[in-house]
């Protein structure tokens, strides 16, 4: 054989390429077994920079060379050509295919209503089976091949009056938002390889993302008027004052406002020691003691309260602290709250509300029986889960034995590390008495015990209060 047709018989071997881009930046690339680190500042960043490397190869060998990415949400097959264009690698033939050797089967459509409900974990219905066909149903005759047969003309359909009402102009304007789960990702090694193609490759949103748009579209959803979620255990250091700051921080930025986290604590409480200072420092008796004031001078205004509440900007929420004064003898009583909760359930679409530690308290009851939901909390410890546990069974004997069942537990991790046979143990407990059971982890942004910060937190931490607002959302 020729020179010739010796170097047309050899493939050009294309390098075995494997990487991986983690959350905070750093990531590997693997080249036929050698690793090559990346640091970048971010996922988005190491992603380009990882492209970019595989670009230089695919220019080495001539022709676009395949690559397995991981990311933080999964697995996923690129090639990326010398130009630095990056395609998403052409899926494999099914095992069904490959066994006919033709075109596998078209999948079923699949309603958006029902994608949606398969990423939230719901059941999705089957598809509707086919009606047999015509002929297997008109019985012996049509087996009388000697008797040819015509097909009579269909009759045409009777005009039927609308069975329900004519669709109007709300309808309408309702069908062009639907739940948006799909679409190019926002997040990512997906969003970075967006990026670096000038939006000519656009690989839909990972299973995480997917999870996170839902998770949005239930906190989104429209309430039936103002709603009340009171936070409970009557433990100090449960995480209740926590829990109420980033349920009402995750309330404000996906509803854009209109979210109050307010201080119920009969004496002193510390969600306003745990916001952002404003330029004041009235409190819920401040407010409570101009009220008559205020009345007087006709119907109370939104505009009124912004000298007793403290506005989160970043967040899109505002705070009322309970009272701060070290000298002072006012407390608040069910009365004081029956009748903030009437003013603020005016301006306000939901209301977060951090109790005291004393529910034994007149306020503290009084805000239990306005409650919309009861989200109860604690850490994973033994003191606190009792404490809880406590709880719950006074709420149920004292009544509220269906508001009880309709809560939900908020388990949070105090250290990085947990006790598992304690947190199984407290997930069987819970489980069994409320509604669900969700875990949030450790974040060290909140253990120094200052303002929160929610940008400061985590990705991971942000999903997951993300992914318990919305739980608490379903049951309003």
């Amino acid at each position: 054989m020729s020179d010739e047709g010796q170097k047309g018989s050899t493939a050009t071997r294309l390098p075995e390429i494997n990487a991986e881009v983690r959350e905070d930046g750093t990531g590997e690339i693997s080249i036929d077994g050698v690793v090559e680190r990346v640091t970048k500042a971010n996922l988005a960043e190491a992603g380009a920079a990882i492209t970019a490397r595989i670009a230089e190869l695919a220019v080495s060998v001539g022709q676009p060379v395949p690559v397995q990415v991981r990311d933080p949400e999964g697995l996923w097959s690129l090639m990326i050509h010398p130009d630095g264009v990056v395609d998403e690698a052409p899926a494999a033939p099914s095992d069904a295919a490959s066994a006919t050797g033709g075109t596998p089967a078209v999948p079923t459509a699949v309603s958006e209503k029902d994608s949606v409900a398969a990423v939230a974990g719901l059941p999705v219905p089957p598809p509707p089976v086919e009606a047999p066909a015509a002929s297997a149903a008109r019985g012996p005759a049509a087996k009388r091949a000697d008797v040819p047969t015509t097909p009579a003309p269909a009759p045409a359909p009777a005009p039927t009056a609308p069975s329900g009402p004519l669709p109007t102009l709300d309808d309408l304007l309702a069908a062009r938002h639907p739940i948006e789960t799909g679409g190019p990702a926002e997040h990512g090694w997906r969003r970075g390889v967006r990026r670096v193609t000038f939006g000519a490759v656009k690989p839909g949103p990972g299973k995480v993302e997917r999870r996170r748009r839902a998770a949005s579209a239930s906190v989104r959803r429209t309430f039936e008027g103002p709603r009340t979620i009171v936070v409970v255990n009557p433990k100090g250091g449960a995480h209740k004052t926590t829990a109420t700051m980033l349920l009402a921080a995750t309330f404000g930025l996906q509803r854009g406002g209109y979210t109050l986290a307010w201080d119920n604590n009969e004496t002193r409480g510390t969600l306003g020691w745990r916001s952002s200072h404003a330029d004041h420092t009235r409190t819920a008796v401040d407010l409570l003691e101009a009220l008559p004031r205020l009345s007087a001078q006709g119907t109370v205004r939104i505009g009124d309260l912004d000298g007793f509440v403290r506005s989160q900007h970043n967040e899109q929420f505002d705070v009322l602290a309970s009272d701060e004064n070290s000298a002072s003898a006012s407390s608040v009583d069910a009365k004081s709250f029956t009748d903030l909760h009437q003013v603020l359930s005016r301006f306000y679409r939901v209301i977060l509300i951090d109790t005291g530690n004393n529910m034994r308290a007149s306020n503290w009851q009084a805000a239990v029986d306005a409650a919309d939901q009861i989200v109860v909390v604690s850490t994973i410890r033994e003191d606190t889960a009792q404490s809880a546990a406590w709880a719950l069974d006074a709420l149920r004997s004292s009544g509220h034995e269906e508001a009880v069942r309709r809560a939900v537990t908020v388990l949070s991790a105090p250290e990085p590390r947990v006790d598992k046979d304690l947190h199984k143990r407290l997930r069987a407990h819970f489980g069994a008495l409320t509604r669900t059971v969700v875990d949030v982890p450790h974040d060290r942004a909140l253990v120094a015990g200052g303002p929160i910060d929610y940008e400061a937190l985590e990705q991971r931490t942000r999903d997951a209060w993300l992914h318990v607002t919305s739980v608490v959302a379903d049951g309003l």
